[in-house]
């Protein structure tokens, strides 16, 4: 579970009337501000204990707001594939050097990689995700992090 998906599940606690609101809100706090640098509009939804302005938030951060803005230029099939091909490159590699990780003996512990989401290789622009995100070849996880998405 991701961050996002965290808050997400306080949010429903909260509407739910789900343990101890105070606590819920002061955790929504503490892992909202690790995803934002508006302080301003959190600490405003945090002490009005407003849900739908934490939604909103919560759409900011992952993009949705921005991805229903306008249309995405459009990108030529080689350019698309060749942002596949990084994407997953980059994506192995992620997971090969946290697998090959060091623990406290001479070998790796042998355990597999917990990595799920990437930010995308810089030598593409930012735009080429969204396409790529739009068409279901990744997921946008908020953030400027993208994965592959779950059907595979």
């Amino acid at each position: 579970m991701n961050v996002v998906e965290k808050v997400r599940s306080v949010a429903k606690d909260l509407r739910a009337n789900k343990g101890n609101a105070a606590e819920n809100w002061a955790l929504a706090s503490r892992l909202l501000s690790r995803l934002t640098n508006d302080n301003a509009r959190l600490q405003q939804v945090i002490q009005g204990r407003d849900l739908g302005g934490l939604d909103a938030l919560l759409d900011t951060i992952e993009g949705k707001v921005a991805a229903a803005a306008g249309p995405l230029p459009e990108f030529p099939a080689a350019d698309l594939d060749a942002a596949m091909r990084a994407f997953h490159k980059r994506m192995k590699l992620g997971r090969l050097a946290d697998e090959s990780r060091l623990g406290g003996r001479y070998t790796s512990g042998g355990r597999e990689s917990n990595i799920d989401a990437i930010k995308p290789p810089d030598g593409f622009p930012d735009a080429i995700w969204q396409v790529l995100a739009r068409s279901g070849k990744l997921k946008d996880m908020g953030g400027g992090f993208y994965s592959e998405p779950a059907s595979k």
